[in-house]
């Protein structure tokens, strides 16, 4: 069995952190920023794990 690939799209949105859980930035930071708030805009920076639902699938794709 050869070894699995490395999910190249996947690597550069995600990474593990050191507990196991997958760390991803927020959506909705790209563009059309003049009518969102600095608050909101502020918000987006942060990043956040990725749900429970989706850990398994994007844990398959990130196998190193």
């Amino acid at each position: 069995m050869p070894k699995m690939k490395t999910h190249r799209g996947a690597a550069k949105r995600f990474k593990k952190t050191g507990s196991g859980k997958i760390k991803r930035y927020k959506a909705y930071k790209s563009h059309i920023l003049t009518k969102k708030t600095a608050k909101r805009k502020r918000n987006l920076r942060k990043s956040s794990t990725v749900s429970s639902a989706d850990e398994k699938r994007i844990s398959k794709i990130l196998p190193y």
